[in-house]
């Protein structure tokens, strides 16, 4: 299940994408347009602002605003930062591999065997598509 965290940084990035001026917009009009805790949202706008999608302007005529143009946003990069592995189970995951303790071996698995056609249709959702690509 979609963390709210990664929703909510979903539907923050898609707020300023849309934004016609691409002026940096404040926290708090975010958070009311989206039906968000302004303190929770903060706290996702400063990762994404960490990892590069977004910057961030002080003072009067401040807030966030997109660094990127919303094509040049992959969701698999936005997915990574704000919800982390895109595997189901760890013995899959391609960025955070890790042998699973109840598995002798991973060839014969079944779950595993599932849960990479998971995780290679999920990638294959994300990879196709960019911020641009679910603006509504």
């Amino acid at each position: 299940m979609l963390s709210k965290k990664t929703k909510y940084g979903l539907k923050a990035l898609t707020y300023l994408a849309s934004r016609p001026d691409k002026e940096p917009v404040q926290i708090a009009e975010i958070a009311e347009h989206e039906n968000i805790s302004q303190k929770f949202l903060e706290s996702i706008l400063l990762s994404l602002r960490k990892t590069g999608f977004l910057g961030s302007k002080k003072g009067k005529g401040g807030g966030y605003y997109l660094i990127k143009n919303p094509s040049e946003i992959p969701m698999t990069t936005v997915i990574r930062v704000l919800e982390g592995p895109i595997a189901m189970v760890p013995c899959v995951s391609l960025n955070f591999y890790e042998k699973c303790d109840d598995c002798p071996d991973e060839n014969e698995c079944s779950v595993h065997k599932l849960m990479l056609m998971v995780r290679d249709s999920a990638l294959e959702v994300y990879r196709n598509n960019t911020l641009a690509d679910i603006l509504t």
